[in-house]
């Protein structure tokens, strides 16, 4: 193979894989250094081969830096052997860093002076070794493998690199397949994972539907790199905001806080800095073209945008619209509010199953209880129960009932057992008398059935008896005739 052939193949891995070529480099020269090592390496060598795709010039070499120990090291390393590992015990108790010597990759001091005389502690010793003019099978094979190894670990951190630097971003996907671990889609260099707990509980995800994902996390394993995405995180609403929002991008609004039910309902507070730019008018758009876009990458789910005050009780009045409040308490230190609404606005001040104040309540960081006005002046509290929190209520509900059944006295119990009896008795008379009923009614019947009967073989008898009759007159005429 010719040095052009060679740079051309480089040249082509690197673009494929998406890797430098002074990486792909770096991988020829340790699969050379490891051929090198299988057929004519030596113990302890730390052979480092230079391959010059330029030139086609190649030099290998062991290195190995100089280290001087005092001489009890020194003995107790020639104790051990020269050509072996040491580590120096450390007493217990005593936190300090033991002394190690490798062969492989150092020399003593006296020993490298036997090979280059001027040669000073932490210099590098350069051993030139003799190269090759051909190596052999299994060293071949073993820098193929190497070349494959080295390629594939570049190639992961390469990939590890790109996507960790877009950890928190939004990104386009491809939906492949379900697993039982979540959903895999395609990221287009590496297939990331969308667990159950990150999809949205009303969305589909059929296989080859492009989405925009929120990046979750970028972490590394044995397998390689895995890619944790999301499509109920908050913040995937936070960065459409930003991207279809240029007052956002540009940081001339702010988005204080976003309370979301992944699926149903989006609560954003924005924030103006700004005088002359309205926050809410600029994220609706003109005609809701802004906010529609939005809604669209979420699968229609509801978005309403309240507009942010330092005033807590303005902001949480903000927060609970549409509905329209009449007075807020607040209580600083518990950070509880009492929110006064009208009878007709109850419905939405608390929203479909408490969503609306349940929201509110996460938006503002306030516990929000709700009060009706009645036309007395009077405030009545309303409970709200939340949806995760309505089976729970409903089993101390019947909890409650049950102990207040089997509390009732002996005595009711008693009288009840009384009132029974007599139904009993009442009930059996009543149907004995059906059962008497429905005999007569059968007798009656069959009493009819015979009589029936009588009459049709006296009716048969009788007409039996007519033709007999008239037989006999018909003959005794033929006779008559013929006299």
């Amino acid at each position: 193979m010719d040095l052009q052939t060679i740079q051309q193949a480089i040249k082509q891995i690197a673009a494929e894989k998406g890797l430098a070529p002074e990486s792909i480099m770096e991988t020829i020269n340790s699969a050379l250094a490891a051929a090198y090592r299988k057929d004519f390496g030596q113990k302890n060598q730390n052979i480092i081969f230079e391959f010059d795709v330029q030139s086609g010039k190649m030099k290998v070499y062991d290195k190995k830096t100089v280290v001087e120990f005092p001489e009890e090291i020194i003995k107790a390393i020639d104790e051990n052997g020269r050509d072996k590992k040491y580590v120096q015990e450390v007493p217990e108790g005593q936190e300090i860093e033991p002394i190690k010597f490798n062969p492989k990759t150092e020399i003593l001091l006296e020993d490298a002076k036997k090979i280059q005389k001027k040669i000073k502690v932490g210099e590098e010793l350069v051993v030139n070794l003799e190269i090759p003019a051909d190596f052999g099978r299994m060293a071949a094979q073993t820098a193929k493998q190497v070349i494959i190894q080295k390629i594939r670990e570049a190639e992961r951190e390469t990939i590890y690199n790109e996507f960790k630097g877009k950890e928190g971003q939004l990104i386009n996907g491809v939906i492949q397949r379900r697993e039982m671990r979540g959903i895999l889609v395609d990221l287009g260099k590496i297939t990331a994972l969308m667990p159950y707990e990150e999809q949205v509980r009303n969305e589909r995800y059929n296989p080859g539907e492009r989405l925009k994902f929120y990046i979750l996390r970028v972490e590394t394993s044995i397998k390689g790199t895995d890619i944790i995405i999301s499509r109920s995180s908050p913040e995937l609403v936070r960065k459409l905001f930003e991207s279809e929002i240029p007052e956002i991008a540009g940081k001339a609004i702010d988005i204080m806080a976003i309370a979301r039910e992944a699926g149903s309902r989006s609560k954003v507070a924005v924030k103006s800095n700004q005088e002359n730019i309205d926050p809410i008018g600029s994220c609706v758009g003109q005609r809701g073209a802004r906010i529609q876009t939005i809604i669209n990458e979420v699968g229609g789910e509801k978005i309403d945008i309240i507009e942010w005050s330092d005033n807590a009780g303005e902001f949480i009045s903000n927060a609970l619209s549409p509905a329209r409040v009449l007075g807020i308490e607040l209580e600083e230190k518990e950070k509880m509010a009492a929110v006064t609404v009208a009878e007709e606005q109850l419905s939405l001040a608390i929203g479909r199953e408490g969503q609306n104040v349940r929201l509110a309540a996460k938006l503002t960081g306030w516990k929000i209880n709700i009060l009706k006005a009645t036309a007395t002046g009077e405030k009545e509290e309303i409970l709200v129960v939340a949806k995760e929190e309505a089976p729970a209520a409903l089993a101390s509900a019947k909890m409650s009932e049950s102990a207040e059944a089997k509390e009732v006295k002996p005595e009711k119990e008693e009288k009840l057992k009384r009132e029974k009896k007599p139904k009993k008795a009442s009930s059996a008379k009543a149907s004995t008398s059906a059962e008497a009923t429905v005999d007569r009614s059968e007798a009656k019947e069959k009493k009819e059935s015979k009589k029936k009967a009588k009459k049709a073989s006296s009716a048969k008898a009788s007409a039996s008896a007519e033709a007999t009759v008239d037989r006999s007159e018909a003959e005794e005429k033929k006779a008559e005739v013929k006299e």
